[in-house]
């Protein structure tokens, strides 16, 4: 690096290859869901979505004997994968969207992979943080982070029935995160970046993961079961954003925040 330009293009494809290694799991899930739909025997003897729990468990196997994720990461991942579960139970029996195949591995009609869709973002979140050494400026107490994405997780499931606070939800993100700086490390330097900013870029790649899946018929939205497929409503990226905290607290509570190391921001 001469300049800095040069130094700006090297921090910035430096920056897409750790994204891309943190989004391992995700990444190798979505390309299942791809791969499987275009690829799968029709009439196979093991259901296609059965195919993708077996194979989601072996990723997750491979990352934990490869020590790419830490048992005490995993542990998180799990408690996600259980929320999430929980909550597509309750959602496809609410009508919000359905799984159109057939399953053996299954818990009231939801297939056993939906679970580590959820879990490939605690993955990632957790794998991010170790990959970029994050540290922050103003990080909110931990247990008021635990209430929002408790209050964030129960409207999930109350909204069906009384009244949705989720702008209310929205503006609380806000007065929490709002002052809050992550430092990440691309290179050698640490960066800044608001970490609102930061949770909905996030969220905005998972919506388009999510376009993927649906594109896969791995699950439909209510419009999208027809012949032809169509996007994703853009109203989900705030979804996405929201769950998105959920899994942020969880990781946390695992990873300790601190300020950025000296000389490095």
């Amino acid at each position: 690096m001469r300049g800095p330009v040069t130094q700006f293009l090297f921090e910035f494809i430096s920056f897409g290859i750790k994204q891309a290694w943190a989004c391992l799991f995700g990444g190798a899930m979505v390309a299942l869901l791809l791969g499987t739909f275009l690829f799968y025997p029709d009439g196979a003897l093991l259901p296609r979505y059965d195919f993708l729990t077996l194979s989601a468990i072996a990723i997750q196997a491979g990352f934990l004997i490869t020590k790419l994720e830490t048992w005490e990461e995993a542990r998180v991942i799990l408690v996600f994968h259980i929320v999430g579960t929980v909550m597509e139970i309750f959602k496809t029996s609410a009508g919000s969207w359905i799984y159109p195949e057939e399953a053996y591995l299954r818990i009231l009609g939801v297939p056993l992979f939906s679970g580590f869709m959820y879990a490939s973002v605690g993955s990632y979140i957790a794998r991010v943080w170790r990959i970029f050494e994050f540290r922050f400026d103003r990080f909110p107490p931990l247990w008021l982070q635990g209430l929002l994405a408790l209050a964030i997780y129960i409207n999930f499931f109350t909204h069906h029935f009384t009244i949705d606070i989720r702008l209310t939800l929205y503006a609380a993100t806000l007065a929490i995160y709002g002052p809050c700086v992550i430092w990440f490390r691309p290179d050698e330097k640490h960066r800044f970046m608001p970490m609102v900013v930061g949770l909905l870029l996030v969220a905005l790649f998972i919506w388009f993961a999510e376009n993927i899946g649906t594109y896969a018929r791995a699950w439909s939205y209510p419009h999208q079961d027809g012949v032809n497929w169509s996007p994703v409503s853009i109203q989900k990226l705030g979804s996405w954003y929201l769950l998105m905290i959920i899994s942020f607290v969880l990781v946390a509570a695992v990873h300790r925040a601190g300020p950025p190391k000296a000389g490095k921001a």
